[in-house]
């Protein structure tokens, strides 16, 4: 076992340690980030706007500072574009996070030096929960890739502006800088096919421990490396033993990911965002996410049914329920306020309190009255394919199909297999099934006869990457919508299969 390996283990037990007096006591701590971010950001532009000196209570605060999304903000973050300081936060940000939105275009994120640590201590701290565990830290020894944007950075309003995990690249601790791939010239490639071949020619031989990423693009790294070589990854990689991601829901991509592998691999799931680094799988056989509550992120959650009410209500961590979907809004170091970050999140447990990411508040299928939500759907598909167990898949997403005639309406899964059902009719009837066991909603307008069956719409291999391509969001930490309300993302996708195949 080499030095960094033996290091950590130590390193590891005092995290735990210091981790548990805020998971013990999670109401205090989190009172205690309520007040200290409010006193700190009493003097900012929002602060005077909002009378941040009278708040006493939360429920001052929440009389005080409405839940408003990007757009709702614009206003502020403008300003923090345009170089001013004092505006959300103290002094100006350390870095912007630039990122895609749906309807404000381009997102810049600010993060300041208080927050900064949110982000870097947050993966370091899932790794070493990992190694407190299990006790298995020799793939410290190894080389790590984290497939990620560019490190590449510019400057808005004199602010180091980039995608967030480019930002991360330039704080990763050095005693892992030796470790790391791909190197710096190639992570600053910007065309995501090009970059992707560069990385394959650094790590093929190489002795890789840890591979991280969003799983489809991860899938495409170990795609490549397979036609290249004719070989499993275990075989490319004896010693790959750890599988770090995030971004998206892993179940619709593990199968054939791990197949790819050709064994299983431990797997540690984080909840990164440009607004923060909220939450990580501490334990191997609990698929819950800690929720970080000492991290200068104070927390809200709102009942999903009530999210769009003009006066929704928003419970803090102490009045939290299991098995109940929440908006995420947080309010925090960075100079987030009343931000409502567009996931939606359901808690496994209160004791410590541990969550899963649902789906995005936004992103929900109500053409008809219906409100599927992303987790139904990525449910459906992974008890579906538990009965097709020959089905691989890629890629999917759900769209609704809106007809001028009674009846003829439903709902369009575009799906990208790697091995097709044999009875295609016979899997979307089962997925049909298994979707109205999942939302009453949908069983009545099927029943009802005001929807069709869904139709599955196999797409050609690539399609999702070609498409992805062309809106320029092809690798990095890009996602594709699980669910939209209207069809320009199905209508782009099928216009790609027609165009390229």
């Amino acid at each position: 076992m080499g030095v960094k390996a033996l290091l950590s283990k130590p390193l590891a037990a005092y995290v735990h340690r210091k981790h548990q007096s805020w998971i013990d006591n999670p109401v205090e701590a989190q009172q205690t980030i309520f007040k200290n971010i409010l006193h700190k950001a009493q003097h900012t532009r929002f602060g005077r706007d909002h009378g941040f000196p009278g708040i006493k209570s939360h429920a001052d605060f929440v009389k005080a500072v409405p839940v408003r999304d990007y757009e709702g903000l614009k206003g502020y973050f403008t300003q923090v574009k345009q170089g001013e300081k004092d505006v959300l936060w103290p002094g100006k940000p350390l870095y912007l996070a630039k990122t895609s939105g749906t309807t404000s275009g381009t997102k810049y994120i600010p993060i300041t030096r208080d927050s900064i640590s949110n982000h870097i201590d947050g993966a370091r701290d899932a790794l070493l929960a990992y190694v407190f565990e299990t006790g298995r830290s020799q793939f410290l020894d190894g080389k790590l890739i984290f497939l990620s944007g560019s490190p590449v950075l510019e400057e808005v309003g004199g602010i180091h502006t980039g995608r967030l995990s480019g930002i991360a690249n330039h704080h990763v601790p050095g005693y892992l800088r030796t470790n790391q791939l791909p190197s710096y010239e190639t992570n600053c490639i910007e065309d995501w096919e090009t970059k992707l071949d560069q990385i394959i020619e650094e790590t093929i031989d190489q002795n890789m421990t840890l591979i991280s990423g969003i799983p489809p693009w991860v899938q495409m790294y170990f795609d490549k490396l397979i036609r290249q070589t004719g070989k499993p990854i275990k075989d490319i990689f004896p010693n790959f033993r750890l599988f770090v991601y995030g971004g998206v829901n892993f179940e619709p991509y593990r199968k054939k990911l791990f197949e790819s592998v050709g064994r299983q691999v431990d797997s540690i799931e984080l909840f990164p965002a440009s607004e923060g680094f909220f939450a990580y799988q501490d334990k191997q056989n609990d698929s819950g996410l800690l929720l970080l509550l000492n991290s200068g992120i104070f927390y809200e959650f709102i009942p999903t049914e009530e999210f769009f009410n003009e006066n929704p209500t928003r419970l803090t961590i102490g009045e939290v329920e299991v098995g109940v979907n929440y908006a995420l809004v947080i309010s925090s170091n960075a100079g987030l306020w009343g931000y409502s970050i567009g996931d939606t999140v359901k808690f496994t447990s209160v004791k410590p309190y541990k969550l899963i990411v649902s789906g995005r508040i936004k992103h929900f299928i109500s053409a008809f009255g219906e409100h599927v939500i992303g987790e139904e759907v990525e449910k459906a598909m992974k008890l579906t394919m538990a009965k097709f167990t020959n089905v691989e898949l890629i890629e999917f997403t759900v769209a609704p199909f809106v007809s001028q005639s009674h009846g003829q309406s439903y709902h369009e899964w575009l799906v990208e297999f790697a091995r097709a059902p044999h009875n295609l009719d016979a899997f979307a009837k089962e997925l049909d099934e298994q979707l109205q066991k999942l939302n009453s909603y949908y069983y009545d307008l099927i029943k009802g006869n005001i929807l069709q069956q869904l139709k599955v719409t196999p797409l050609p291999p690539g399609t999702f990457r070609e498409y992805m391509k062309s809106q320029g969001k092809l690798g990095g930490q890009n996602k594709v919508p699980r669910l939209s309300n209207d069809r320009k993302l199905a209508d782009g996708l099928l216009k790609v299969s027609k165009l390229k195949y």
